[in-house]
């Protein structure tokens, strides 16, 4: 692939535009930026990525903003131990079998893969996210067995598009485990950075992994997604879950159309 400076310019533009929106509504940020590397470098008369290697890109991009962001969140005491145990070693297991697995399945399987969770996505962001209130870490109750096995499964999705799965792990925790909304946000931040681990390493491993890209990405991301944390405590609520939810909805009936026709 031809990376020239135009070429590497785009790249970054696209992953700080992608981690921007991300940090704004505080998920990994692969939902959006897969899609981005998919369609928009080829509209714009460069060579296209393969859903391989998008998947691969966004695997390592995920990796570095969970890590921030569970640096952020090390001290203020909202990370439950047992349940980032738990879900952490299932939802890594389940990764590291959808990274490798995906350099088996063909470009359509996996956008079939990210379509399907691309629709999830928008089903369980308007979901009410009525997390229980604070409580102490030696408070909170959950069934060990139902948060290993969700985990797993949302592991070998996420794995396969080379996603953390924070944006079905976040609704998973609040709405089905019960979890208090803080400690929800600290906790699943620790599980998507185990996850990006599995999905990460499988994709390096399977050579699925641009280099030069994935650091671009990488630097936008590092710089983007705390300037969009911050535009996003000051901005409504509300319209950010209707933006982002109309954007990967569109994304998704983008792949669908190319996968149906």
């Amino acid at each position: 692939m031809d990376y020239s400076m135009a070429f590497i310019i785009t790249i970054f533009i696209l992953g700080f535009i992608g981690s921007f929106i991300s940090g704004m509504v505080g998920i990994g940020g692969s939902v959006i930026n897969y899609p981005l590397l998919l369609f928009v470098p080829p509209l714009i008369g460069f060579a296209s990525f393969t859903a391989h290697e998008a998947s691969g890109i966004t695997a390592v991009q995920v990796f570095f903003a969970t890590l921030s962001g569970v640096w952020a969140y090390r001290k203020d005491g909202y990370l439950n131990k047992k349940l980032i145990i738990y879900m952490g070693i299932a939802v890594l297991i389940g990764s590291l079998l959808g990274g490798f697995g995906s350099d088996h399945m063909s470009e359509g399987n996996i956008n079939v893969v990210y379509g399907i969770l691309a629709i999830l996505a928008v089903i369980l962001m308007f979901i009410p996210r009525k997390g229980k209130e604070d409580r102490p870490n030696n408070e909170v109750e959950f069934s060990k067995w139902l948060a290993s096995s969700l985990a797993f499964i949302v592991g070998v999705a996420a794995g396969i598009v080379g996603a953390g799965g924070a944006f079905l792990l976040v609704p998973i925790m609040l709405v089905v485990l019960k979890i208090p909304v803080r400690m929800t946000i600290a906790s699943s931040l620790a599980i998507t950075f185990i996850s990006s681990i599995g999905s990460m390493s499988s994709k390096i491993i399977t050579g699925q992994v641009l280099l030069i890209p994935a650091i671009v990405l990488v630097i936008a991301s590092i710089i983007a997604s705390p300037l969009g944390a911050k535009v996003g405590k000051k901005v409504n609520t509300k319209f950010l879950q209707i933006f982002l939810g109309i954007l990967i909805l569109a994304t998704a009936i983008k792949i669908w159309l190319d996968i149906l026709m």
